[in-house]
This record gives structure tokens, sequence and C-alpha cells, in this order.
């Protein structure tokens, strides 16, 4: 798993690559965390576009990462989902609650 981020406008862009598992997933949440709280975003995007595989570990980190931008009374919007990832987070209902855009 791998995390690259931009900061422009204070707008966050968080770009994934590689498996989101259990394994990632802890780690995953922490760093998201940390660049939210140096950068302070008022819009991040979420780009799964480089993830070969997500399990239900995504859910947490999609949520967490939801929670974070409401606390910085931002917004979230997660894009270039794969069709794998997309499964994932519509049969969770995410769609309901995150901005997401395939």
């Amino acid at each position: 798993m791998e995390m690259n981020y931009r900061v422009e406008n204070r707008q966050l862009t968080i770009s994934l690559s590689g498996e989101l598992d259990h394994h990632a997933a802890k780690g995953l949440m922490d760093s998201i965390d940390n660049c939210m709280e140096q950068n302070l975003p008022t819009r991040t995007l979420l780009d799964l576009g480089g993830l070969t595989f997500m399990d239900s570990s995504g859910i947490a980190v999609v949520m967490r990462a939801k929670r974070r931008m409401d606390a910085l009374a931002g917004h979230l919007v997660v894009v270039n989902i794969p069709r794998q990832a997309s499964r994932v987070l519509e049969t969770a209902g995410l769609d309901r609650y995150v901005d997401m855009m395939v």
C-alpha cells in the first residue's frame, strides 16, 4: 500500500495504490489523519485509482477520513474508484454518506 498526497489551495488530494486490506488499513488511517492535521484542508479528494484490491477494511478508511473532514468542517470526495472497490463501498451503503465519483 502506497499513499501520496499534494495540497493546493487548501484542497488535499490523497492518492492510494496497491492493496488496501486489514494489514494496510490501520497504518493508512494514521497517515491520513496526520496529513489532514498538518494541512487542515477544506476539501479532500481520496483518489482510489491506483488500488488493485480493497476489502471491507477500506470502508473503515473512508469513514474515518469522512469523520476527520467533518471535524475540520470540510468535505470529502472519493474519486477514481475501481470497479471492485466500488462494489465494496456501495454494498456497505457508503454512497449515502460520502460523495463518490467513479
